[in-house]
């Protein structure tokens, strides 16, 4: 037989059914303090991330479609485009040398800048990104020479 426990009303357990307004304020106080903690050291990462990006298409995937049509035809392309449409020049073309066939753009959406031959590297090609403020020359450009 289940008899249901009493207990005297000075021991019945207190029972709350909400938050005091203070419990709420220190709650509140505690997110904006990690908040003001975090949010400035996740704020930049998006320019790092992109500038990342543009570093690895210069140095990984268009070095790569480059070096592809230099082995196949023995000279650099004149212009991005020759890696994309054959150029009347290369007899040995095995393009096109990007996968789909479209010229990528850096992360600001601005298009990669080539020149065959290359001012700071006359035996090959100079290839860079002019960077955030997409001016060539500036501070900001990633380039694929060594300063």
């Amino acid at each position: 037989m289940n008899m249901p426990i009493r207990f005297p009303k000075s021991e019945v357990p207190n029972r709350r059914h909400a938050f005091t307004l203070v419990e709420l304020m220190l709650v509140v106080t505690i997110i904006a303090i990690l908040a003001a903690l975090v949010i400035p050291k996740i704020a930049g990462k998006g320019e790092e991330a992109r500038v990342k990006a543009a570093y690895a298409d210069i140095h990984g995937g268009i070095k790569s479609a480059l070096d592809s049509y230099e082995v196949d035809n023995g000279f650099y392309p004149k212009s991005l485009q020759d890696l994309i449409q054959q150029p009347g020049n290369a007899k040995n073309w095995h393009g096109p040398y990007f996968d789909p066939p479209v010229l990528p753009k850096d992360p600001w959406q601005n298009p990669y800048i080539y020149y065959y031959p290359g001012k700071h590297n006359p035996t090959g090609y100079d290839l860079l990104s002019a960077g955030p403020d997409a001016k060539e020359g500036t501070g900001d450009d990633i380039v694929s020479w060594t300063n």
